[in-house]
């Protein structure tokens, strides 16, 4: 990222379109940052020489694709509460067409070649079901979001089990914080945009 970019003002959130964008967006930052710094500082001194690694490079690819639908439900999480922000409970029709565009979202991508058809299938329907647990339970504080997703996530890091030390609550952490800064984001980008329409333009 360019050094200009952080005086760059986030595009809104105003409709279903860009709505599919900023989950995209914002899943896939919050996954692969983790990965690959995670895996820097567990490397050390040695990080150059594993992140030239073909075998290196094929692990991530691995983890990225499998946790990329943990990013969708927890960003997906974040917009169930900015969109409930005043204290409306969607009707189904509405959180139908909330879980509709996540899974349009994960449908982007062609079959990742390092997982194969079978894997991603599964990982989709996985994704479906996590989804529409989310309606049955109150909007939750973004800083609580990561309670059930972060050891998923944490296992499924490119770095052998024995090696990644107990840095499971670091994880955690960066997933608070990461959300919360999602949350604002949206909040602040998303003035208009509300569960009926999302449901309108299923």
């Amino acid at each position: 990222m360019a050094l200009l970019d952080i005086f760059r003002r986030r595009p809104a959130v105003r409709d279903r379109d860009e709505l599919a964008d900023f989950i995209d967006r914002n899943a896939a930052f919050l996954i692969q940052k983790a990965i690959y710094e995670y895996s820097r500082a567990r490397a050390g001194h040695y990080s150059k020489v594993l992140f030239k690694e073909p075998s290196f490079h094929a692990a991530v690819e691995v983890s990225r694709w499998r946790a990329y639908p943990l990013g969708l439900l927890m960003v997906t999480e974040v917009v169930y509460a900015v969109l409930c922000r005043e204290g409306a409970h969607p009707a189904q029709d509405e959180f139908d067409g909330l879980e509709s565009l996540v899974l349009s979202v994960f449908d982007r991508y062609p079959v990742p070649q390092a997982l194969g058809p079978a894997e991603w299938e599964a990982l989709r329907a996985d994704l479906a079901q996590r989804l529409k647990q989310i309606a049955l339970h109150p909007p939750k504080r973004a800083m609580d979001i990561p309670e059930p997703y972060a050891k998923p996530y944490f296992d499924l890091m490119p770095i052998h089990e024995k090696l990644r030390g107990r840095d499971l609550e670091t994880t955690r952490n960066y997933l608070m914080v990461t959300l919360c800064n999602i949350h604002d984001e949206l909040t602040k980008a998303s003035g208009g945009l509300s569960f009926p329409a999302l449901a309108t333009a299923v």
